[in-house]
Formats: structure tokens, C-alpha cells, sequence
């Protein structure tokens, strides 16, 4: 069976970061950031260029890929929910907030829902710990969410209630 390949605009984006970063020392991080700063995600598909230019093993890159939770191997849904895991929002209830979350886009973390609208993703800290739990939507940050809270932001931020 052949190799899935990458599209012309993946292709040349993926190309664009090689170019720009490969003779840096570490170059593998900021590749792989300027290809999911262009795309959304890094495609399974560009490990293997990414590996021959860099002198690195598919395995060396995948596990890079895999390693670090900023990273995506598929497209993000149309809005991104990021939900802090850190000690602080830990301590302040994110478990009920995970769960309330969780059950309201009927997805897990690492997930998109199947209208392709929300990507639920778990981080380590959003650096709001004053006012914990915290929740990340599409880039805009908000305190001392609740279930019931994360409902309503939904509705008003999203449109998905």
C-alpha cells in the first residue's frame, strides 16, 4: 500500500520550515512548531521528510511529535478548549469541571467532536492559578470556571450549547 502523502499546500509548508530551520542546533522543536503555526497540526505524513532532512530516525521525530501535548497529528476542530490540569486548578475542583466538561462535548481529551467543532485538549498550566479552574477557548482565558459556567461560555463564546 502507499505511503498517504501530503497535500501541495502541506507539502510546500512543511518545506517553508525546513528551509527556514534546519541549520539551527535543536532544529526539530521550532520545525515542528512553524509547521502547526501553519496548519493546525503536524501530518503523520511529513515525519519522514522531516527525519531525512534533519539527519534523525522516523521514530526520533514521532516521538518528539508524540512527547509533547502542544503538538496535534490531526486537524483541530473549529474552536480549541484547553483545560488546565495544573496543581492549582487541581485543588480548586478541574476533576468535577473535567468531568462537566467532558460530558457536555461528549468527548475525551485529545478529541474532536463529530461536528468537527470543538478539540478538547488537557495543559499544564494557562498561568491563571489565582483564579482556578481555568479554561482556555479558542485563545481567550477564563476564571473560576464551573460546569455550569463552561455551559454558558459554550453557548456565548461558541455557539454550542
Amino acid at each position: 500500500m502507499p505511503e498517504p502523502k501530503l497535500s501541495g499546500e502541506q507539502a510546500q509548508i512543511v518545506e517553508h520550515a525546513l528551509d527556514e530551520h534546519q541549520a539551527r542546533p535543536g532544529a526539530l522543536l521550532p520545525i515542528l512548531h512553524a509547521i502547526q503555526d501553519q496548519l493546525g497540526f503536524v501530518p503523520p505524513e511529513s515525519l519522514a521528510q522531516i527525519a531525512e532532512r534533519l539527519n534523525l530516525s522516523r521514530a526520533e521525530v514521532h516521538g518528539v511529535v508524540t512527547f509533547y501535548h502542544d503538538f496535534r497529528t490531526s486537524p483541530p476542530g473549529r474552536h480549541v478548549v484547553q483545560l488546565c490540569r495544573a496543581e492549582s486548578c487541581q485543588a480548586m475542583g478541574c476533576s468535577e469541571l473535567e468531568a462537566g466538561v467532558k460530558a457536555h462535548l461528549k468527548i475525551d481529551f485529545h478529541e474532536t467532536t463529530a461536528d468537527g467543532g470543538v478539540t478538547l485538549e488537557p495543559v499544564y498550566c494557562l498561568g491563571n492559578c489565582a483564579l482556578s479552574p481555568a479554561v482556555m477557548i479558542d485563545g481567550q482565558l477564563y476564571g473560576r470556571v464551573t460546569p455550569e459556567k463552561f455551559e454558558q461560555l459554550m453557548r456565548t463564546e461558541v455557539g454550542n450549547g
